[in-house]
C-alpha cells in the first residue's frame, strides 16, 4: 500500500486545503483494474420503503398536496421536489423554488440521486448522471395534541462530490425523538461547486451552487413545515463530514439568516477556499472542456451545453477525482464571505446560535480504509515504511518531530500509528474551532468512542476500523450503512442502548438548544456546557459504551497530541 497525496498545507489552522481533500487525493492513488471489478460486484442496498406500507394523510404543501407512506408510526414523505431541475440554462444558476402542480403528488419513494461518479468506495454512490435531482424527504411521528414539534434538517455528507439522502433512514430520529426530520439532494462535484469567470460574471449568486440548494431547501421549511406539524422557528441544521462543513458554512452566510437557529457539526470543520484558487479550478476545467477561458457568455454558453456526461469525465472516474473538483465551499463574497469561514468564525461575524461540535476518535481510520479497499489485489494492510513514508512525504522538514512524538513501536499495528497520527492532525483544529466558537455562543462538545462500531466496509485484511469517521452516523439514522456498496450491520443492545442516548440528545438540541432532557439544571446535566473561558467547564462528551462520560479538553489534547499539530499548523 501507498500513500501518493502530500497534505502539507492541511495543517495550518486557519487557512489552506480541506480535510476533505485527504479523501479525495487518497483516492487519487492509482487503483487497479481488478479492484474496480470488485467494487462493482458488490450489492447496491439504497433504502427504499417497504412494499405494502399504508397510505400516510394528504399535506398541503405551497406546491401542492403530498400523500407519503405510513411506515410503523412514521409518516414519510419522500421525493418531494424544492428546486426545478437545474437543467439546461438553469445549470450553474441559483435554483429556483420548484412550481404548483394539479393534484395530489405522490410522495412514496426516494427522488433521484444526483450526478456523481466517485464513491470512496463503500462509501456513497450509485454512479450516475441526473441532474434532476432537488428533491427532499420528511420523517414526521405521530402526533398527540397540536403542539409544533422541533425540526432538523439534514446534509448528508460525501466531500461534496458523492453521497444522497436516500441512505439516511430517520424514521428512529422521529419517533423517540419525536421531531420532523428532512434530508435532501443538493447539488454534487463541478455541477454544485464551480467557481469560472464566464459564470460569475453573469450578475447572480455563483460558485456554491451546493450551498445555494440547501438554503432554497430551508426556506422551503420555513413555508412548509408549519403543514407537517413542524414548528418553523425551532429548526437545527446539521450535517455529517461535508455536511458538517456546509452547515458552518450556512451559520456564516448572510443569505441564510433567520432559516434556522441552531448548528449541528459533525465530524470535520475546515475552511474554505479562495475565490481566486477557486476561478483557477473552474478556469482550468472550462479550457479541458472545450470551452476555452475568459469570462464572456460564449464560454458560459458553451458550459451549459456540454452533455453531464462530459462533465462527469472531467470530474474524474468512479475511483478518482478529476484535477478540477474542489470539495470545500468558495470564498465567493456573497453566500461565503470573502475573508473565508474561519475568519468570519474567529471574528464573531456568523449567526450566533446554539451549537454542537464533536468528532469521532479514529477519524483517519476512513481515508486509511479506502485506500486499503482500492490497493492492488490482494488487499494488504499499512505497513510500517507506509506511515514512514506518509510522514516524511507530508511532513518533510518536521517528519522527524512527528515520529518522535509518535514512537511506532507503541502501537500494536502500523495502522493504529497511522490512525493516530492522522486523527489528531484533523481532530486539533476542530478542538481550536471550538474554543473559539465557545467564548461566543452556547456550545456542546463530543467526541464518539465506541471503537466496537460496525463497519459497513466488506471485510479488510488485519484492519481494525474502531470509532471511524462515519461510524456514529449508523447510531443517529437506522441502519447506515455508508452507501449502494456497503454493508448493513445491526447495532446490539449496548449500541442501541448509546443510539438512544444520541437521538434524544439531538432531538433536545433541537427543540431547545441543549441536548440535556431538563436543560442546564443542576443534577441533571450529563452533557455540561463546552466554554473555554471557564477551564473547569471545558468538558467533552465522550459518547461510548457502557456508559459515556465527561473528558476535559486538556485530555482530549494530551491523547491527540494537540501541541505537537497546533505548532505545525501554524501559518
Amino acid at each position: 500500500m501507498s500513500y501518493k497525496y502530500n497534505a502539507a498545507t492541511w495543517w495550518k489552522r486557519w487557512s489552506g486545503f480541506q480535510m476533505v481533500m485527504l479523501i479525495v487525493m487518497v483516492a487519487l492513488a492509482s487503483f487497479s483494474q481488478a479492484a474496480r471489478a470488485q467494487e462493482t460486484r458488490l450489492p447496491a442496498q439504497a433504502i427504499q420503503p417497504q412494499p405494502g406500507l399504508p397510505l400516510a394523510p394528504v399535506v398541503k404543501a405551497s406546491a401542492g398536496p403530498v400523500q407519503g407512506l405510513d411506515n410503523h408510526g412514521v409518516s414519510e414523505y419522500l421525493g418531494i421536489p424544492y428546486a426545478q431541475p437545474p437543467v439546461g440554462d438553469l445549470r450553474w444558476q441559483p435554483p429556483l423554488p420548484y412550481p404548483q402542480w394539479i393534484g395530489t403528488r405522490e410522495a412514496t419513494h426516494f427522488g433521484a440521486t444526483c450526478a456523481q461518479i466517485t464513491t470512496l468506495g463503500a462509501f456513497a454512490g450509485p454512479p450516475n448522471s441526473n441532474e434532476d435531482c432537488l428533491y427532499l424527504n420528511v420523517f414526521t411521528p405521530k402526533q398527540a395534541g397540536s403542539k409544533k414539534l422541533a425540526v432538523l434538517v439534514w446534509i448528508h455528507g460525501g466531500g461534496n462530490f458523492d453521497g444522497e439522502s436516500n441512505d439516511y433512514d430517520a424514521s428512529k430520529l422521529a419517533s423517540k425523538g419525536n421531531l420532523i426530520v428532512v434530508t435532501l439532494n443538493y447539488r454534487l462535484g463541478l455541477l454544485g461547486w464551480l467557481a469560472n469567470p464566464a459564470l460569475d460574471h453573469e450578475g447572480h449568486a455563483f460558485g456554491n451552487y451546493g450551498l445555494l440548494d440547501q438554503q432554497l431547501a430551508l426556506k422551503w421549511v420555513q413555508r412548509n413545515i408549519a403543514s407537517f406539524g413542524g414548528d418553523p422557528r425551532k429548526v437545527a441544521l446539521g450535517g455529517q463530514s461535508a455536511g458538517s462543513i456546509d452547515a458552518s458554512a450556512n451559520v456564516v452566510s448572510q443569505l441564510a439568516t433567520g432559516l434556522f437557529n441552531r448548528a449541528i457539526f459533525e465530524s470535520v470543520l475546515i475552511d474554505s477556499i479562495s475565490l481566486s484558487a477557486g476561478e483557477k479550478l473552474g478556469s482550468a476545467f472550462s479550457t479541458a472542456a472545450g470551452c476555452g477561458t475568459g469570462s464572456g457568455p460564449d464560454v458560459a454558453t458553451c458550459l451549459r451545453r456540454l452533455p453531464v456526461e462530459a462533465i462527469l469525465r472531467l470530474q474524474g472516474t468512479e475511483s478518482a477525482n478529476g484535477p478540477y473538483v474542489t470539495t470545500a465551499p468558495i470564498a465567493d463574497g456573497t453566500i461565503v464571505p470573502s475573508q473565508g469561514l474561519f475568519d468570519a468564525l474567529k471574528k464573531g461575524k456568523f449567526a450566533h446560535m446554539p451549537m454542537m461540535s464533536g468528532f469521532t476518535h479514529d477519524e483517519y481510520n476512513f481515508p486509511i480504509a479506502i485506500n486499503e479497499y482500492f490497493s492492488a489485489t490482494p488487499q494488504t494492510p499499512v505497513s510500517e515504511a507506509d506511515v514512514r513514508k506518509y510522514v516524511e512525504t507530508t511532513y518533510a522538514a518536521n517528519a522527524s518531530k512527528v515520529l518522535a512524538a509518535y514512537d511506532l513501536s507503541a502501537y500494536a499495528t502500523p495502522q493504529i500509528a497511522l490512525d493516530a497520527m492522522g486523527t489528531g492532525s484533523l481532530i486539533c483544529p476542530q478542538q481550536a474551532v471550538n474554543a473559539t466558537l465557545s467564548s461566543q455562543v452556547p456550545l456542546y462538545a463530543y467526541e464518539f468512542n465506541d471503537r466496537t462500531a460496525p463497519f459497513f466496509f466488506p471485510e479488510l485484511p488485519g484492519f481494525q476500523s474502531l470509532a471511524y469517521h462515519t461510524a456514529d452516523i449508523q447510531y443517529l439514522f437506522s441502519g447506515y450503512h455508508g452507501g449502494t456498496r456497503g454493508i448493513t450491520h445491526p447495532l446490539n443492545s449496548a449500541q442501541e442502548q448509546l443510539s438512544d442516548e444520541l437521538v434524544m440528545a439531538w432531538a433536545n438540541f433541537a427543540r431547545t438548544g441543549n441536548p440535556n432532557r431538563a436543560g442546564d439544571r443542576a443534577g441533571d446535566r450529563p452533557w455540561p456546557r463546552y466554554d473555554v473561558r471557564k477551564p473547569r467547564s471545558s468538558f467533552y462528551l465522550s459518547e461510548d459504551i457502557p456508559a459515556s462520560s465527561l473528558r476535559t479538553a486538556n485530555q482530549i489534547s494530551e491523547e491527540h497530541q494537540c501541541k505537537l499539530w497546533d505548532s505545525l499548523q501554524l501559518p
